[in-house]
């Protein structure tokens, strides 16, 4: 099966999805509710959940519950219930980084949000119409790009020292199984040489060797950040050979750090625009997540055989 095939038989026919938002929660001590946006297939039950946390791009809105629609669309038409919260540090909420101790990043908050929808999933089943009883609520995943791919990290296992006080921060999540890390942050230390290292200090002591639950982490094969590091590509690849325990490594032949386009259709501030490359790296990432969650399905392989396997490729992939 050629890739072309793959994505006319994945496309056809449409898949309806309901995408509804924002459900508020309040949150003590957040400085603004806590809005996400929960998108679900029309039908079917049992659905695994993913929690997408989006970047720190410049738009006013791709960086909240109403960006990223173009793999959370996906997603949701394989079967997947999609919940994207707006964490503190999105543009729509500008007004609350001057001041904030913890902002612009919000670092901490960005993970406690996803803790936070899961401990009230119960909540948002009740307001979200025809979700009542469709959620696996054992078979849960965190994705993120960018700095949301740092933020899943962190959810995921990985350590970093908090400024504040310098002591570690541990904000493992156990109650999710695997992750997706979409063109997220390398190796803290002195490979951090660029302009946006200083401004981000965070980033400096990032620790993945405590990071063991499962991941595929999606790394560009053009994604040169040389406003963290001059290590090039390679380092969006750093969680999947620092990182101990099953790891997959997607590369993305000629992606960028917008990965061809997944914060939103026709988005000006992505540089390699592809719907291609998009709408393979959709179909890679839930067929890795649908396998590790139902063992007995050969999604994973269907998938890469497809789209990452011979002349046509658009990635390569490796594991351990």
């Amino acid at each position: 099966m050629s890739a072309s095939t793959f994505m006319t038989d994945a496309a056809l026919p449409p898949t309806p999805v309901l995408s509804y938002g924002p459900v508020v929660l309040t949150v003590a001590g957040r400085p603004a509710d806590l809005q996400i946006r929960v998108t679900l297939p029309a039908s079917g039950t049992d659905l695994p959940v993913i929690l997408l946390s989006h970047g720190h791009g410049n738009s006013n809105n791709l960086s909240s519950l109403n960006g990223y629609a173009p793999l959370a669309n996906l997603w949701a038409a394989r079967g997947f219930v999609v919940i994207q919260p707006t964490h503190l540090s999105s543009k729509t909420l500008s007004h609350l980084h001057a001041d904030a101790a913890e902002g612009p990043m919000f670092w901490r908050s960005r993970a406690e949000d996803m803790t936070h929808v899961i401990d009230r999933l119960d909540e948002i089943e009740t307001a979200v119409p025809r979700l009542a009883g469709r959620m696996d609520r054992e078979s849960i995943a965190v994705a993120g790009h960018s700095l949301g791919g740092f933020t899943a990290a962190l959810l995921l296992g990985a350590r970093v020292t908090d400024p504040e006080n310098g002591q570690e921060a541990d904000l493992t999540e156990p109650r999710i199984k695997q992750g997706v890390l979409l063109a997220a942050p390398g190796r803290g230390g002195d490979i951090l040489t660029g302009v946006m290292a200083q401004q981000v200090p965070i980033f400096r002591s990032m620790d993945y060797s405590t990071m063991t639950t499962p991941a595929l982490v999606v790394a560009g094969e053009k994604d040169d950040s040389r406003h963290f590091t001059e290590m090039g590509p390679e380092w969006h690849a750093d969680p999947y050979h620092l990182a101990p325990g099953s790891k997959t490594l997607l590369t993305l032949f000629g992606a960028e750090h917008g990965l061809g386009g997944i914060s939103g259709y026709d988005a000006a501030e992505t540089t390699d625009e592809n719907p291609g490359r998009v709408a393979a790296l959709g179909e890679l990432s839930a067929a890795y997540l649908r396998t590790q969650f139902r063992p007995g399905d050969n999604a994973w392989q269907e998938a890469s055989d497809a789209l990452a396997t011979g002349p046509d490729a658009f990635g390569r992939i490796e594991s351990k």
